[in-house]
């Protein structure tokens, strides 16, 4: 289980130290893909292979479902740490995600995400967003 929040900075090649804590977890290689808000999403290739056979179950008469499959499967990558324990950040998926230098790594459960660090902050100052809130909503469902 993925949990946590660090920070960290791109270097001059668009490479991210990976927290030794989550490199473990993730094993050798590993699945980055855009996410939804504006990061990017990071799965073991375990976690990976689930989500691939939930998609496989989509119906492809389905606009919406064929958009997404095509979304989160378009922008996907297989990736391996360094030995120095970085990752590179592909340029498509850096432009995606808004990241310049600085990032947000946390754990989210089942998967990591990379935020950069201005959109990590909109996100956590979003007038709109409130944690009491969204624990409320949760608790309606039954979370």
């Amino acid at each position: 289980m993925f949990i946590g929040e660090y920070r960290h900075s791109l270097d001059n090649k668009n490479r991210l130290i990976m927290p030794a804590k989550f490199r473990d977890e993730l094993g050798s290689s590993f699945v980055m893909t855009k996410g939804l808000d504006n990061c990017l999403f990071i799965y073991s290739m375990e976690e990976w292979r689930n989500i691939e056979n939930k998609l496989k179950t989509l119906p492809m008469t389905n606009k919406d479902a064929r958009a997404f499959v095509r979304f989160f499967f378009a922008g996907a990558t297989e990736c391996e740490v360094d030995k120095q324990g970085r990752v590179l950040i592909p340029a498509n998926l850096k432009e995606f995600a808004k990241i310049d230098k600085d990032v947000v790594i946390i754990g989210v459960s089942t998967r990591l995400e990379i935020w950069s660090i201005d959109e990590w902050n909109k996100f956590n100052n979003d007038a709109n967003i409130s944690y009491e809130d969204v624990a409320e909503k949760m608790s309606q469902l039954g979370i």
